[in-house]
């Protein structure tokens, strides 16, 4: 008779908002401002926030992974500190899903954002996200958080972990079909020029 397959250990996990870490995580990586190059559109602007960089990452992901295959899942704190580049807000990279009919679903901790989500299709939203709130992402919207305020932007996120990311359908489009933007003390969106479509 075969061995019963061992279950994952169940995992708790403790959210830290004050330093933007998840205790009993056990994945981080971190984005560092060098490491956004064509994320923002103003590229004087972007040299010139790269010149005057303090070396400290722009933002940073903290994730748990306990099992994979199917049915496991990955929860995560994303921590984004707040800035612009030009009139340009901090951002995420964003991704679509490699598997892109998965969800994902976001719950705001700290800080004011917006969900930046667009559909390869062309419909575009721009979803307030602040402690309290919750954004569900459903399956075939790109997406990026962006920190409008003036504190860090930390949102508890969950997803299936067999969805996978793809960061270069972003990349490969010219960036996202809308920026966000300052507006005086508030924040829009209007559309990216250099926007090309996004890959089927």
């Amino acid at each position: 008779m075969c061995a019963a397959a061992r279950l994952a250990e169940p995992a708790r996990m403790t959210v830290d908002i004050a330093r933007g870490l998840l205790a009993g995580g056990s994945e981080r990586y971190e984005k560092h401002l060098p490491d956004l190059a064509g994320v923002y559109r103003d590229d004087e602007a972007y040299a010139e926030a790269v010149a005057r960089d303090d070396g400290e990452p722009v933002y940073w992901v903290e994730s748990s992974t306990p099992e994979t295959g199917r049915g496991a899942l990955t929860i995560g704190l994303s921590v984004l500190r707040p800035g612009r580049v030009g009139d340009e807000f901090a951002m995420t990279r964003g991704h679509l899903h490699a598997q892109s009919e998965f969800a994902e679903l976001y719950y705001g901790v700290a800080g004011s954002g917006v969900m930046l989500l667009e559909s390869v299709e062309g419909e575009c939203r721009a979803l307030p996200i602040t402690p309290g709130v919750v954004v569900h992402v459903p399956g075939g919207w790109i997406h990026r958080s962006v920190n409008v305020g003036d504190d860090t932007l930390v949102t508890l996120f969950t997803y299936a972990t067999e969805a996978g990311q793809d960061y270069g359908i972003i990349a490969d489009a010219g960036g996202m079909r809308q920026l966000v933007v300052a507006d005086g003390a508030d924040w829009t969106t209007r559309p990216n020029p250099d926007h090309g479509g996004y890959r089927a």
